[in-house]
């Protein structure tokens, strides 16, 4: 099996990109793996030494099979080095494995991407595959589908990445037209509506949230493991679009996951446990969480 491409986004953060990239390169197969590193141009003069910082720190990177680095030479913004970073990497490859400066990958992130890629190659109502799963309380399935994609360690084909939508006023459009609003929010557990508001408003400039909407429209899953391979250092107020919290604090497993092959489906079970996570930490919500229940169940 060819291990798939890995594309790491940096900025201006070099003890994040440090961890992150030390982290990765105890995964049993960075050696086999070609590494790509997108560095985007400093915003200012304040930022200058921070780029600097991290081009420095990447250019002496070892431990895998290949390292390319791609330096932007002004500063394009998270989202359009995204875009334009998975774009190019995934039309060479067919399939990529996608990691921000600010994440800590177990041993085994590599090597679920990949086995997952592999099982999931051929069934196009799986969109992508992630690392990351919220600190939940009660046990998850060892993996389980959910409609939609995700952002925090992630991986995906060409085919799949094709449904992305750049245009957040036409993602909302057929949200709302085919009333699929509440079902984007969780019932109101989240606010993925207002984020892609504020994405089509100039207020943030979210990749995530219309890559989220993006698959969620046309009803494609996203794989999980039941235990995170991946932890975000990142919500300490430095990131975008990151508020300072702890709450997203999951433990990295030291485990491996068990890949087999589950039914393609959206798990009603998982739904609900990620769903209480969030109106847990957001008092007032119980009301909302029972009519979702209720919803799924029926």
């Amino acid at each position: 099996m060819t291990q798939a491409p890995i594309i790491l986004f940096v900025y201006n953060r070099p003890e994040h990109t440090k961890k992150t990239i030390e982290t990765l390169q105890l995964n049993h197969l960075a050696s086999e793996s070609n590494l790509y590193i997108f560095s985007d141009g400093y915003k200012n003069n304040d930022d200058k030494v921070k780029v600097n910082k991290v081009r420095s720190l990447i250019k002496n990177i070892k431990g895998f099979k290949s390292v390319s680095i791609i330096e932007r030479n002004k500063n394009i913004g998270l989202a359009n080095s995204v875009i334009l970073g998975v774009t190019e990497i995934v039309n060479k490859y067919d399939k990529v494995i996608v990691l921000e400066d600010d994440l800590i990958t177990s041993p085994y992130f590599l090597d679920f991407m990949n086995r997952a890629l592999e099982l999931y190659d051929k069934d196009d109502p799986v969109v992508s595959i992630h690392g990351y799963v919220y600190p939940v309380k009660e046990e998850l399935p060892e993996t389980f589908f959910l409609r939609g994609a995700d952002c925090w360690g992630w991986a995906t084909w060409k085919h799949g990445w094709d449904l992305f939508e750049e245009d957040g006023k036409k993602l909302l459009k057929q949200l709302m037209e085919k009333k699929l609003c509440k079902d984007f929010d969780l019932n109101g557990a989240v606010k993925n509506v207002k984020m892609l508001k504020k994405q089509i408003a100039g207020k943030n400039d979210s990749w995530a949230i219309r890559w989220h909407a993006s698959a969620f429209l046309e009803n494609r899953l996203t794989l999980y493991p039941g235990k995170s391979l991946v932890k975000n250092i990142g919500a300490d107020g430095e990131g975008t679009h990151v508020k300072a919290t702890s709450v997203y604090d999951s433990e990295v497993s030291a485990e491996k996951i068990e890949l087999q092959p589950i039914e393609i489906k959206e798990n009603d079970y998982a739904k609900i446990i990620v769903a209480k996570y969030f109106y847990s930490i957001k008092p007032g919500l119980k009301s909302k969480f029972l009519s979702l229940i209720k919803a799924i169940i029926s």
